[in-house]
């Protein structure tokens, strides 16, 4: 691995692992609040404690417990989980039938597995039967890749740059962090039974509707570019890519790019990477048979 590539790893590796414990700090913290807090009002005001009966306090405890649940589910619950999701996005997506095209994004993906931070977990790369331009992933090793998108690379490095940034967000568990806000706010007390329909509902509508926070963002684009750095793609394949479909899109850009934050700083922050990182890599540039092949299939 060349000086470049490792400093890159680094920087990836401390930022994520900050960005995770800080996250279970932060929930550990808030539940040994929330019952200490309780204590003492009960302990020290006879009017709480008079007012606060113990069904009081059985509705108190499950928030907290539920807390400390969601930020704890393994990786084999979140797979079981991802594979009830991904039945569900099934029934609302038309998965291509195209051999060809669902060969392709598998042969990436599996070229990209490896490297990435996360190659334990199995993986599934599936190709979305939609003209328009759009890529997304779920929690437990789903990825999901629109037929506009391929037609719209210009060559394999760039399409794998999608791919790799697919890859990071499962890598860096942004649905499940997303699942986990999103099932606080409504109140869904246990996550010990993942069959639960309200979770798989919120985790197919984090895939198909709501974007990702303006952290994650950033985080996916890092561990793609590192990710598709390390399988010898053009690290420039990314940045190239987006600022194509920006361009491409005027004021209506893919919803994969529209999300905060704006392209633009995304665009930035990886050139800045690639530039201060002397990232060289150029696999998967001159590829002439890509455009032939992909570029007007799917008409």
């Amino acid at each position: 691995m060349s000086n470049a590539i490792a400093k890159l790893l680094n920087s990836i590796s401390s930022i994520s692992s900050d960005l995770i414990s800080s996250k279970v700090r932060h929930y550990g913290k808030f539940a040994i609040a929330l019952l200490i807090s309780t204590a003492l009002a009960v302990s020290l005001n006879p009017f709480v404690a008079k007012a606060l009966d113990l069904s009081d306090l059985f509705r108190i405890l499950p928030s907290a417990v539920q807390i400390i649940q969601l930020s704890n589910i393994g990786d084999n619950e979140e797979v079981a989980l991802g594979r009830q999701i991904d039945a569900q996005i099934r029934q609302e997506v038309r998965i291509s039938q195209d051999r060809a095209a669902n060969a392709l994004v598998k042969r990436l993906g599996q070229i990209l597995v490896p490297t990435s931070d996360r190659p334990n977990i199995p993986y599934t790369f599936q190709v979305v039967d939609d003209n328009n331009l759009n890529a997304f992933a779920t929690m437990g090793g789903f990825v999901y890749i629109n037929t506009g998108t391929i037609a719209a690379a210009d060559n394999v490095a760039q399409l794998a740059s999608v791919i790799g940034h697919e890859i990071g967000h499962i890598t860096g568990r942004h649905s499940l962090e997303q699942m986990k806000q999103t099932a606080i706010a409504q109140g869904i007390a246990n996550i010990a039974g993942v069959a639960d329909d309200r979770l798989v509902g919120i985790g197919v509508n984090l895939a198909l509707r709501l974007p990702n926070s303006r952290e994650a963002e950033f985080d996916a684009d890092r561990r793609g570019l590192l990710n598709i750095t390390k399988s010898g793609f053009a690290a420039s394949a990314m940045p190239a890519f987006m600022r194509k479909l920006a361009s491409a899109g005027g004021g209506n850009a893919p919803s994969f790019l529209s999300t905060h934050p704006a392209t633009s700083d995304r665009i930035n922050a990886l050139n800045q990477s690639i530039q201060s990182n002397g990232i060289r890599t150029a696999g998967g540039l001159n590829d002439s048979e890509y455009q032939r092949i992909w570029k007007n299939r799917f008409r």
